[in-house]
C-alpha cells in the first residue's frame, strides 16, 4: 500500500507536467483548465499552482483570465495570491495588485516575505505614494523589514516614488549592500532629475553589472543629455539589448534620427541582434525624416525577425511610417495584412490617405471602421476624416462628422478639429461661416486658426474678413512677416493700393522683416538630402553643396 500510495503521489506530481508541457498560449491554457475541471478542479493543487503560473506570468495576455481562474479557487495559497500580485504589478492594470491583497488580508491569509515586493512594485508603477507608504508600515508590522529582498523593494518605491531621504536611510542601514541595492537608489535619483547624486552614487558602486550601467544611461537619455549618455556607453563594459534601444530612442526623441540609424548600424556590426523596441524607435525615425529606402530595408529585418506574424505595434508602426514617406498603397498593404487592428491603426491609414489626396478612400475606409464592433473613433481619427473631407471640398459630409463625434462619440472638438473645419469651410469659399465657427469656439482660436481663416480670405479675395483675421493675429503676436505679407496681398489683389501700402507701412514702423527667399540650384536628390539632414553640409569650390 506504501508503495502504492508513493506511485499515486509520482504520478500527480508528473501529470501537471505533462499537461503543461504544450502549453503557449489562451487556448491551450483554457483547454487544461477545462481538463482539470473534469477532473475535479479544486483536488490537485500542484495542478492548480501551475495554472495560475501560466496565466498569470507565463502567457502573453492571460491575465484577465488568470484572474477569473483564480477566482474559482476555494482556498487558494500563498504561493497562487503572490503569483496573480507579481502578474497583475507587472500588468496593464497594477491596481489590481492592491485589491489581491485587501482579498488576502481579509480571507486571513498571512503575507510572506514576497507579497510586499510585489505590492510595492504595483505601488511604485501607479506612482501611488500614500498607499506605499501604508504598505512600508505592513512591512514594519509583520517584521519583514530585515529581509533584504523587501529592503531592496522598499529602496526602488522610495526612490522613485516615495521619499528620497528615507530611501538613502534604508540604503545606508543596510548591513550589507548588493548590486541591486546600488542600482535601485541611483535609479531612484536619476529618475527624479538628480542626475550629480545619482551619478555620484553610481561612482561609488564597488561592483557595477550591466543593470547599473543601463540606469545610469537611462536617466542621462531621460534628461535629454545625450553626450553624458554616449560616453557612459562607450565606457560600458558590456551591453545588452537594452543598453543599444535606450541610445537609439534617444537619438530619435531629441530629433536626430541620423545618429540612431548610426547607432543602429554599430549595433548589428558588434552581432547583437534587435528587437521589437529597436525597430519601433527606428521606423519612428524613418518616419520623421522621409527615408523610405531605409524604411523598406527595416521593414525587409522585422518581417525576418517576426517571421511574418507582425504584432500591433510593429504593424502600426510601419503603416505610420509608409504614409508619412508618402507610400501609401504599401502602407495599405501592410494595414490589410495584420491579423489585430487597433484604433491606431486605422487612424494612421485614415490620416495617411486623407494626407495625400485620397480622401474619397479614407472616407470609406472610416465608414468601414464605424461599423466594427471592437473598435471605436477617438479625436485623432476625426481629424484624418475632416481633412479628407477637406480635401475632397465634400463640405456637407465635413459637417455632419464634426456634429457626429460630439453627438454619437462624445468626443469635444479641440483646436486641431477646428482648425481643420475652418479649413474646409475656407476652401469651399465659405467664409463667413468658418468666421461664425470661430466666434462660437468654447477655447480660445490659436495663430494657426486665423492663419488659416486669413489664407482663405487671400485664395477669395475677402478683403473685409482678412483684415478682421489679422487684427486678431496681431493681437497674438505682431513679429509673423507672412501675416502682413498675406494681408497686403489680399488688399492688393482687390485693387485696393492704399491698404496694401499702410500694411507695408506697419511692418517697417513694428521692426518686421520678412526674410530673403533662397533657392538651392543644381543639387541631386543625394546633395539635397544632405543638406537637409547634415548640420554643417560640405560645399565644393563652386559653393554647391558636394
Amino acid at each position: 500500500m506504501i508503495r502504492k500510495r508513493t506511485n499515486d503521489r509520482s504520478t500527480n506530481r508528473k501529470q501537471p507536467s505533462s499537461l503543461w508541457k504544450n502549453c503557449n498560449n489562451l487556448l491551450a491554457l483554457k483547454q487544461i483548465h477545462a481538463t482539470l475541471i473534469i477532473k475535479g478542479f479544486n483536488s490537485n493543487r500542484a495542478a492548480l499552482r501551475e495554472l495560475i503560473f501560466a496565466g498569470a506570468m507565463t502567457i502573453s495576455g492571460a491575465i484577465n483570465y488568470a484572474h477569473q481562474v483564480f477566482a474559482q479557487i476555494t482556498e487558494p495559497d500563498i504561493f497562487m495570491w503572490n503569483t496573480m500580485m507579481r502578474g497583475s504589478s507587472q500588468s496593464k492594470n497594477p491596481s489590481k495588485v492592491v485589491l489581491l491583497y485587501t482579498q488576502m488580508e481579509n480571507r486571513g491569509v498571512k503575507p510572506d516575505k514576497f507579497t510586499f515586493s510585489f505590492l510595492l512594485k504595483g505601488c511604485t508603477r501607479l506612482e501611488w505614494r500614500k498607499t506605499g507608504f501604508c504598505v512600508h508600515g505592513k512591512v514594519l508590522k509583520y517584521g519583514f523589514e530585515v529581509n533584504s529582498f523587501v529592503r531592496n523593494t522598499l529602496i526602488y518605491f522610495h526612490s522613485n516614488c516615495g521619499d528620497l531621504v528615507i530611501a538613502r536611510s534604508i540604503f545606508y542601514d543596510l548591513p550589507e549592500r548588493s548590486v541591486v541595492s546600488w542600482s535601485a537608489l541611483t535609479a531612484g535619483y536619476a529618475r527624479r532629475g538628480e542626475l550629480g547624486v545619482a551619478r555620484q552614487i553610481f561612482d561609488e558602486m564597488p561592483v557595477k553589472d550591466l543593470v547599473s550601467w543601463n540606469v545610469m544611461i537611462t536617466g542621462y537619455v531621460k534628461n535629454g543629455e545625450m553626450e553624458n549618455a554616449r560616453t557612459l556607453f562607450d565606457e560600458a563594459p558590456e551591453k545588452d539589448v537594452v543598453t543599444w534601444n535606450t541610445m537609439i530612442a534617444g537619438y530619435v526623441l531629441r530629433g536626430e534620427q541620423r545618429q540612431a540609424l548610426e547607432m543602429f548600424e554599430e549595433m548589428r556590426n558588434v552581432g547583437e541582434c534587435p528587437d521589437e523596441v529597436t525597430m519601433l524607435s527606428l521606423l519612428s525615425a524613418c518616419a520623421d525624416l522621409g527615408d523610405l529606402q531605409v524604411g523598406r530595408k527595416l521593414h525587409c529585418s522585422i518581417s525576418e525577425m517576426t517571421r511574418g506574424d507582425l504584432s500591433v505595434l510593429l504593424g502600426n508602426a510601419l503603416v505610420d511610417m509608409y504614409a508619412k514617406c508618402g507610400s501609401i498603397e504599401i502602407a495599405l498593404q501592410v494595414f490589410k495584412k495584420m491579423r489585430e487592428k487597433d484604433v491606431t491603426t486605422w487612424n494612421s491609414v485614415i490620416g495617411g490617405l486623407a494626407f495625400h489626396g485620397h480622401a474619397e478612400e479614407s472616407i470609406k475606409l472610416f465608414a468601414e471602421m464605424q461599423a466594427l464592433k471592437n473598435i471605436k473613433p477617438n479625436e485623432i481619427t476625426f481629424v484624418g476624416v475632416i481633412v479628407a473631407c477637406s480635401h475632397a471640398g465634400n463640405v456637407e459630409e465635413g459637417r455632419r462628422y464634426f456634429k457626429l463625434m460630439r453627438e454619437r462619440y462624445d468626443i469635444e472638438p479641440n483646436m486641431i478639429h477646428h482648425g481643420c473645419m475652418v479649413d474646409l469651410l475656407g476652401r469651399a469659399g465659405l467664409l463667413s461661416e468658418a468666421f461664425e465657427l470661430i466666434a462660437k469656439m468654447e477655447i480660445e482660436p490659436n495663430a494657426i486658426i486665423w492663419r488659416t481663416l486669413l489664407g482663405a480670405c487671400r485664395v477669395h479675395g475677402n478683403v473685409e474678413l482678412g483684415r478682421l483675421a489679422n487684427e486678431r493675429l496681431l493681437k497674438l503676436r505682431r513679429d509673423e512677416s507672412g501675416d502682413y505679407v498675406l494681408l497686403s496681398n489680399i488688399y492688393a489683389s482687390a485693387g485696393e493700393w492704399d491698404g496694401a501700402e499702410e500694411v507695408r507701412k506697419l511692418m517697417d514702423d513694428g521692426g518686421v522683416r520678412k526674410e530673403a527667399g533662397r533657392s538651392l540650384i543644381e543639387a541631386d536628390d543625394r546633395a539635397v538630402m544632405q543638406f537637409l539632414f547634415d548640420p554643417k553640409p560640405k560645399l565644393n569650390s563652386r559653393g554647391q553643396v558636394s
